[in-house]
């Protein structure tokens, strides 16, 4: 079958940069001008000649925004079950040549920070893990969300790609989201960043999200890891990377998130620097692009970007976050896989969002809809 391996060899990495520099003002203006836009728009907005029009862009996204989603911000925390993994990834903290602690939580210890989450109020739940999969494998999901499908209206995962039975087993389960970065789209880089591992094999990875779609799952994430490569070129990809599921399997939603690479044990320094008003232009941008797209902007970012960008783009948003297993109670001082910068609190979080006229939504999907 096809799938989007056979659309990216289409494009090369050079010839979109090249596209990028060569943007004018004329042509950022006329796909402004546009009621609807395509993915060649989406590279003119995210351009370094849109920059100047970046307040334009703001206003219309708010406008989008609100047209779509009304003012509320779905809130959601991450827990993550493990730190074991068997890759080397230069830039995360869970390694495998970062010789610390690991720890798989227990399904007793799963039960325990499901608690302290419930009592912060949420009801939307990600599963994160590393990438071993002698310990945290299927099994070990299938059964994690066995022990939490109960607890939560809402779980999504965060894990290793795996195969299509495999995703549809996690969908019959109850797993609403499936969430894989592609980290960078830069294939000839991808192995100094992922030396060792399943991860570095790039096209099974880049083909886990046909197979996440042809098992049915309710929503698709996207994103790549922010600072490996020239952001502007990665995120043509992801959109394209988008574009091309949405179409292919329309049955699903999908979402995008922007992390940007954090301080983390062991870690690399960022190759590209994103500063907060590039990150708002490619927010805006993708809201331009897509009004049915979800964006997620999570604890990685700072107070003030995370304050602002409220009402300009965002749907949905994590507080509270630790990352590390058992970081809630069960086990503080675990290693994590990297250090967050929004260290405010749920409640913090929903109050910023009330100031500002929006709605923290904690439950917005009940498994009840799905049984009929």
């Amino acid at each position: 079958m096809t799938t989007f391996k056979e659309v990216f060899e289409n494009y090369e990495w050079d010839t979109i940069n090249s596209r990028l520099n060569q943007v004018t003002a004329r042509d950022v203006e006329r796909v402004l001008a546009k009621p609807r836009k395509d993915i060649n728009d989406f590279l003119v907005m995210i351009s370094p000649t849109a920059t100047p029009y970046l307040e334009q862009m703001a206003q219309l996204s708010r406008l989008l925004t609100q047209k779509r989603f009304g003012k509320t911000i779905q809130m959601y925390a991450p827990m993550y079950l493990s730190n074991e993994c068997q890759n080397i990834c230069t830039y995360c903290g869970f390694s495998f040549d970062n010789r610390l602690k690991r720890k798989t939580l227990t399904d007793k210890e799963i039960l325990i920070e499901a608690e302290a989450l419930k009592k912060q109020r949420f009801e939307h739940v990600l599963l994160v893990t590393g990438e071993a999969n002698y310990t945290v494998n299927i099994n070990y999901f299938l059964n994690a969300v066995k022990i939490l499908k109960n607890e939560f209206a809402n779980i999504s995962v965060e894990v290793q790609p795996l195969s299509t039975e495999e995703y549809k087993a996690l969908h019959e389960s109850g797993v609403h989201t499936v969430l894989v970065y592609q980290e960078t789209y830069h294939k000839e880089v991808y192995k100094q960043y992922h030396p060792k591992g399943k991860k570095s094999n790039f096209d099974f990875r880049l083909e886990t999200p046909d197979r996440v779609g042809m098992a049915g799952i309710h929503k698709i994430g996207l994103g790549v890891l922010l600072g490996l490569e020239d952001w502007r070129i990665d995120s043509f990809f992801t959109a394209l990377h988008l574009d091309y599921l949405q179409k292919r399997y329309w049955q699903s939603k999908y979402s995008v998130s922007f992390p940007r690479l954090r301080p983390a044990e062991g870690i690399i320094e960022p190759n590209f620097i994103m500063d907060d008003r590039d990150m708002v232009q490619l927010i805006c941008a993708y809201r331009l692009w897509n009004e049915d797209l979800e964006i997620s902007v999570s604890t990685r970012e700072n107070e003030k970007f995370r304050n602002n960008i409220i009402a300009l783009g965002a749907t949905s948003m994590s507080a509270g976050s630790k990352t590390n297993p058992g970081g809630y109670v069960v086990d503080q001082q675990s290693l994590e896989q990297f250090e967050t910068s929004d260290e405010r609190t749920p409640a913090q979080i929903a109050a910023i969002i009330k100031s500002v006229g929006y709605e923290p939504v904690w439950k917005d999907w009940d498994r009840a809809y799905t049984s009929v």
